[in-house]
């Protein structure tokens, strides 16, 4: 078998939060505009799911700019509260087949690991609700000295994970970047949340999750 290991992005590739993103956005501006007095809008669903993929500083970065650090990642860190509340209550959007792929990727011995530029709560709150397998090592996050895909990959690496035994599975260009900078290869979801001409090159194309069963199992 050509891959031995799964690195699986979340947004856009197992899991869509455009159905819950703009309304926990509203809320938490909602809740941060009257505890400091103040106005601020939000911005509309489409330009939030336009930063989907990216590290969270630099999303509240691009998002509110006129904004302090201290502000910005207040309302960072209350979107994901409400995020992680509304995944728990069954919200969002599993794509389909991707608990049932896992189970058989794992049964045919390929091992999952997640490469995601979401914070670790949310991350595993995706996890939890969508019943996928135990990650085969501990999941490595975005935090204070971990700043980007490449790093996680890089970590896992370091762990052990031979890059040319593992695919890199997601759907924005830093899933890309960070399967070239490691020299593994990439498997872009063509479903997930990429602009027109993002994605430069791949090695596997899935129009669908449930294609990594076909293309890595019954090949």
């Amino acid at each position: 078998m050509r891959y031995r290991w799964l690195a699986l992005d979340i947004d856009g590739t197992v899991f869509s939060s455009e159905g819950i993103l703009y309304p926990a956005y509203r809320q938490a501006i909602a809740e941060f505009c009257q505890k400091k007095n103040i106005t601020l809008n939000a911005p509309d669903g489409e330009r939030i799911l336009q930063e989907i993929g990216k590290p969270v500083k630099q999303i509240f970065a691009n998002l509110f700019p006129q904004l302090t650090e201290q502000d910005r990642d207040f309302l960072s860190d209350r979107v994901l509260e409400i995020l992680c509340q509304k995944i728990a209550a069954g919200e969002g959007y599993f794509y389909p087949g991707v608990s049932e792929t896992v189970a058989d990727l794992v049964a045919n011995g390929i091992q999952i690991l997640v490469a995601s530029n979401g914070r670790k709560p949310y991350i595993e709150a995706i996890l939890a609700a969508g019943k996928i397998a135990p990650l085969a090592l501990p999941l490595v996050a975005i935090d204070a000295t971990i700043h980007n895909k490449t790093e996680i990959l890089e970590c896992y690496i370091a762990a052990g994970v031979d890059p040319k035994a593992l695919l890199m599975v997601g759907d924005r260009i830093s899933d890309h970047e960070a399967a070239r900078a490691v020299g593994c290869d990439f498997a872009w979801c063509a479903y997930g949340h990429a602009q027109p001409g993002e994605i430069p090159d791949y090695e596997l194309r899935l129009e669908n999750f449930s294609a990594l069963r076909e293309l890595l199992v019954n090949a």
